[in-house]
């Protein structure tokens, strides 16, 4: 599965990015992440716990992992699962992209994942909305 999504905010670039490099300030603006908490281990790398939810009617679904921020350059974040357990997972990548637009940027991010427990129809609807719903969140929060 792969979802990709842009928004334009009239903020500058560096001020949002503090807000897209740092998974613990995600559940402030998008729905989608419950919750986050800095879990860096031995291993040394910027690492967090994340719980993904979405609820579906009565139905929510979660799902619990470990996404390590493997690229922090100016204008390209990439975030990738790498749980501590030695068992081998199903791949979750998150890239977020900004670019200056002069007074403000442009910031695209891009969420991959290798496996089924997200792919239903009925779910990709629900991960839209939650997209849409962090386009605006993003926005509030960074200040535009």
């Amino acid at each position: 599965m792969r979802a990709s999504s842009t928004v334009d905010l009239t903020v500058p670039l560096l001020a949002v990015r503090e807000w897209v490099r740092d998974l613990s300030r995600y559940p402030r603006w998008m729905p989608l992440v419950h919750s986050a908490v800095a879990d860096t281990g031995a291993d040394g790398a910027d690492a967090w716990t994340v719980e993904l939810r979405a609820k579906v009617g009565v139905f929510a679904r979660s799902k619990r992992l470990r996404m390590v921020r493997t690229v922090d350059a100016e204008n390209r974040l990439v975030f990738e699962r790498r749980e501590r357990d030695g068992r081998v997972h199903s791949p979750w990548t998150l890239e977020v992209t900004l670019v200056d637009a002069g007074p403000g940027c442009s910031v695209t991010m891009e969420m991959h994942y290798g496996g089924s427990l997200w792919t239903a129809g009925v779910l990709d609807r629900v991960l839209a909305h939650h997209i849409d719903q962090g386009k605006k969140g993003l926005a509030e929060v960074a200040g535009t």
